[in-house]
């Protein structure tokens, strides 16, 4: 457990007695960042399977007078070229009365030493979404930096045509079977 400077805020990896607040946070965020109104009892789930299974990850909350206002997931992604592990931080988010007030900035110090002591994370990366300005500006004050990466992904919950290529971004035809796997590496 960490201690803010001149505050009440204190940070630790959170039990399960966070649990109600980690799942009211994420529908929050999902709402406020990205207009999505979830269902409870997945995110219930999602939570509780984090809990539940070490090799998930784990939760950091942020609390004011033993309450908590702010949380991040950590979750692991091995890298085969560095024999060692990233951490990804999700699911962040700070109720609105606490921003600006060094919770954010707390947790992720918290995280970002407890990948240290671990010694077979090599770093510590997250997602941001695209329109978060806010949230870019924070994480650049931190000393993290866009990559050269952009993310792609399949959403089998999605409607299909979300899943289509791109206008722009098509496969190339001329390219089939194993050539195309192989123009992918």
């Amino acid at each position: 457990m960490i201690s803010v400077p001149g505050s009440d805020i204190q940070v630790r990896h959170a039990s399960l007695l966070h649990v109600d607040a980690i799942i009211d946070f994420n529908i929050a965020m999902a709402e406020e960042t990205e207009g999505k109104l979830l269902d409870t009892e997945v995110v219930r789930s999602g939570v509780e399977a984090v809990f539940n299974r070490n090799d998930l990850g784990f939760y950091v909350v942020g609390e004011h007078t033993g309450r908590p206002v702010g949380q991040l997931l950590i979750t692991y992604e091995w890298s085969d070229w560095r024999n060692s592990f990233f951490w990804w931080i999700q699911s962040v988010y700070v109720k609105p009365d606490y921003r600006r007030q060094g919770v954010y900035k707390a947790m992720h110090f918290y995280a970002a030493e407890e990948a240290r002591r671990q010694g077979d994370v090599r770093g510590i990366r997250l997602y941001v979404y695209k329109d978060n300005a806010v949230a870019q500006g924070v994480y650049a004050g931190l000393r993290m930096r866009p990559t050269h990466y952009d993310m792609y992904e399949i959403d089998f919950d999605a409607p299909p045509e979300r899943n289509m290529p791109a206008p722009n971004l098509e496969p190339n035809s001329e390219i089939t079977g194993e050539d195309q796997d192989d123009a992918a590496e």
